[in-house]
């Protein structure tokens, strides 16, 4: 192949870690070529002597000898120099989505800290390969600096241990060597570069060089006027391909413009595809309206409000992720708040595990439970719990969740919850596999944004103490359903979700062997048409049908088809169940149904 078609792959390295840990430095160690945005060049960044935004610089290296391919001549590692400080979590969050692999760094003498964990957080959701970089080693005497890095890679093996990250290569170095900024500073060379370079190209691998076919979209993270040119978006394509002379659209703006050309690493190009890091050239554009968002192919991107997610609870998260709680949700460079409600496939935990008046995970007979299995729609998905779901099929019927459980906490939570012997628990086994492989939420977003479909989202605290050394990243999961509320005014009635509901009341006396009078269940103001009709059951497992009021009070009575056992004084409160549901969305739909 001729040189004039081979190119220049790029692979975008996240840099990350706790505040101070010496990501910046490290950049500066490896890189050859710097951007306008690298090296904390942000004047506040500067005043204040930590990184306040993503930085871009870049080094290259030879296309590694294990790789059979002559379609590129060179590869390129992009730096996205990530900020530290617990404050500026959500610029690390934007900037995730970029990333083919990510470098964790960690000062060897501080060990594991708590930005360091969010980030090996954000690199098990959105990266597959992870370095672990031990900095400063040159503080360190050399007498002990063996021991003292052996010591530090075996506490981190067992942090590790239970991510997806447990095998990760360890690489030690000094980036900044006696803290002066470089040789010409009078600086010591840095410590370990060589390894990591090395290191870094093996994990280039015939995976990350395929080019994948899809609708153009490109993340914009720099933005700048060219004087006699236009202005220029820098960035990486994420989908697709691109040619000079075709339209893209920005679809914050709504604005449609052409290409009027494209730089690749000062080279101008005539096209782009998955992977490429480049600059977009187009006129007539006000540099000042996008700072970093997305390019796509026109009417590709939706804009919208709210969307049906494929929701994860993230395990490192304590606290609870309940149904209309607010959270920081990042998608893409943008974060918005956001309102979720959650809900998942209708299992055999039926209405009581749904409703805060019953005890949650059981029913409350045999009988019961096999009737309802009857009466409502039950259905478990196969799929296993990492499977990408790229459809939300709004034919099923699901069921409202009032919290979002990590999986392998559901035995334990329904084992604690258990108040009455006499009541038998549903499978726990069927409702870990319904909340494991198929959680959903609706996310209702405080201003409209802009994501394709299938893609990814991290909801957060971020308004959490940072003092408290916790975890701040409470869910994430794809985009699946999109839709603007303004447009579409009858979108929620197509999502069938319910509310799964219990009430209680008890038989006042017997009218016959098949008639019982019966209260506590009902307000004397309630329209108990909605349910006459509906099946009730008694706590020894016989099944009646409200047939209607007696009197003004609040008293209704149950007909009994295969009659009912006499109520001895002994046994005068029998207790008597009505399981229902009712559509948790559609706010002008108050049927109810069993």
């Amino acid at each position: 192949m001729s040189s004039a078609k081979q190119r220049t792959l790029n692979i975008n390295v996240g840099i990350l870690g706790h505040v101070d840990s010496g990501k910046t430095s490290l950049v500066r160690a490896l890189s050859t070529h710097f951007s306008t945005a690298s090296l904390d060049k942000h004047p506040q960044s500067i005043e204040r002597g930590i990184t306040l935004d993503l930085g871009f610089s870049s080094f290259s290296t030879r296309v590694p000898k294990n790789l059979d391919n002559d379609l590129n001549e060179q590869v390129q590692f992009t730096l996205v120099d990530c900020p530290g400080h617990a404050t500026l979590m959500k610029t690390v969050l934007g900037g995730a989505h970029i990333i083919d692999m990510m470098v964790l760094v960690i000062d060897v003498n501080k060990g594991m800290q708590t930005q360091t964990a969010e980030c090996l957080v954000v690199g098990e959701i959105t990266a597959q390969d992870l370095l672990v970089v031990l900095n400063k080693i040159d503080m360190i005497p050399e007498k002990i600096r063996f021991e003292r890095i052996e010591n530090a890679k075996a506490r981190l093996r067992t942090v590790l241990k239970a991510t997806k990250f447990r095998d990760c290569e360890f690489i030690s170095v000094a980036a900044r060597p006696g803290g002066a900024d470089g040789m010409e500073a009078g600086g010591l060379p840095p410590i370990g570069m060589e390894a990591l370079v090395s290191s870094l190209s093996s994990h280039v691998t015939t995976k990350k060089i395929e080019r994948c076919f899809g609708t153009f979209l490109f993340a914009v993270d720099h933005c700048f006027p060219a004087r006699g040119q236009g202005t220029v978006m820098t960035g990486t394509v994420l989908r697709g391909a691109c040619k000079v002379g075709d339209e893209i659209e920005l679809p914050e703006l709504g604005i449609v413009k052409k290409v009027k050309s494209m730089q690749m690493f000062k080279r101008p190009v005539q096209d782009c595809a998955k992977g490429d890091r480049l600059g977009i050239c187009v006129t007539q554009l006000d540099p000042k309206l996008i700072e970093r968002g997305m390019l796509a192919a026109p009417g590709t991107i939706p804009r919208f409000s709210t969307a049906v997610v494929l929701a994860q609870k993230i395990r490192y998260y304590k606290g609870r992720v309940l149904s209309k709680m607010k959270f920081h949700v990042t998608v893409g460079h943008v974060t918005a708040m956001a309102t979720a409600e959650f809900f998942g496939d209708v299992s055999e935990a039926g209405a009581a595990r749904e409703d805060s008046s019953a005890s949650p995970g059981m029913m409350d007979r045999d009988t019961i439970n096999t009737s309802l299995r009857h009466s409502w729609k039950s259905s478990l998905p196969q799929q296993p719990s990492d499977q990408i779901f790229t459809e939300f099929d709004g034919q099923k019927e699901y069921s409202y969740y009032e919290e979002l459980v990590y999986a392998a906490d559901m035995h334990e939570r329904n084992s604690e919850k258990i108040l009455d012997t006499s009541i038998k628990p549903v499978s726990v086994t069927s409702n870990r596999r319904t909340l494991q492989n198929a959680t959903w939420a609706l996310l209702f977003f405080d201003r409209p944004v802009v994501c394709p479909p299938g893609g990814l989202y991290i909801a957060s605290r971020l308004d959490t103490d940072i003092q408290k050394n916790a975890c701040r990243l409470a869910f994430y999961g794809q985009i699946l359903q999109p839709f603007a509320l303004d447009q579409d005014t009858s979108a929620m009635r197509r999502i069938k979700v319910f509310k799964l509901k219990r009430r209680e009341g008890v038989i006042e006396r017997l009218q016959d062997d098949k008639s019982a009078i019966c209260k506590g269940m009902f307000k004397k103001e309630t329209d108990l048409s909605m349910f006459q009709g509906m099946k009730v059951f008694t706590d020894r497992g016989e099944e009646g049908i409200i047939s209607g009021w007696f009197g003004k009070s609040g008293k209704f009575k149950v007909f009994f088809g295969d009659g009912i056992q006499p109520v001895c004084e002994a046994d005068k409160n029998t207790k008597l169940y009505l399981y229902f549901k009712r559509h948790a969305f559609d706010k002008e739909d108050k049927r109810v149904f069993q």
